[in-house]
């Protein structure tokens, strides 16, 4: 029996059979449950969308699992890299032990002002790349299609400017 992705008969019986086992996949992976079911859906959206044709409900069901793992483990390296540059920030030498709420305000007003300028010391292509990483909710895909550029590009460009933005922040 053929598996039309966008067939909406087909595309239900996959999702009902399939769903369950994504979710455990993926929960396992983020150890969120909330986040657990926005990657599942995410899957499934790109499962719709692509109208692809599969031979069995089980080639349909394996190409869900790879897509689902994949964006699980995506989101959790992302997270990862955002708290480990948190964790540096932190790292900067702070003025007294004790802050009060307007030295902390002071603090973080001046860690964003750091990052900026280490943002505008990066080369145009770099600067472009992770302004609209980390800015805006534009993904990969997006960035791409937006810059003519390919998506492994802006991957590529997106570590790039983070590994610069790394070593500019460690020399002040």
């Amino acid at each position: 029996m053929e598996i039309q992705s966008n067939d909406e008969r087909a595309f239900r019986q996959v999702y009902e059979q399939v769903f369950p086992i994504l979710m455990r996949v993926v929960y396992h992976v983020t150890n969120n449950q909330d986040l657990a079911e926005e990657i599942c859906q995410e899957a499934f959206i790109r499962f719709f969308d692509k109208g692809m044709e599969f031979a069995t409900l089980n080639d349909a069901k394996y190409w869900l699992i790879r897509v689902s793992k994949n964006l699980a483990i995506n989101q959790v390296k992302r997270k990862a890299r955002e708290m480990n540059m948190v964790d540096k920030l932190k790292k900067y030498p702070s003025t007294g032990a004790n802050h009060s709420d307007g030295s902390q305000v002071l603090m973080e007003k001046e860690t964003r002002k750091l990052v900026q300028e280490a943002i505008d010391q990066l080369p145009e292509k770099f600067r472009l790349v992770i302004v609209m990483k980390e800015y805006t909710d534009m993904d990969y895909k997006q960035i791409a299609q937006v810059l003519h550029i390919s998506e492994s590009n802006v991957k590529v460009r997106v570590y790039r400017a983070r590994k610069m933005l790394e070593s500019i922040l460690s020399q002040e």
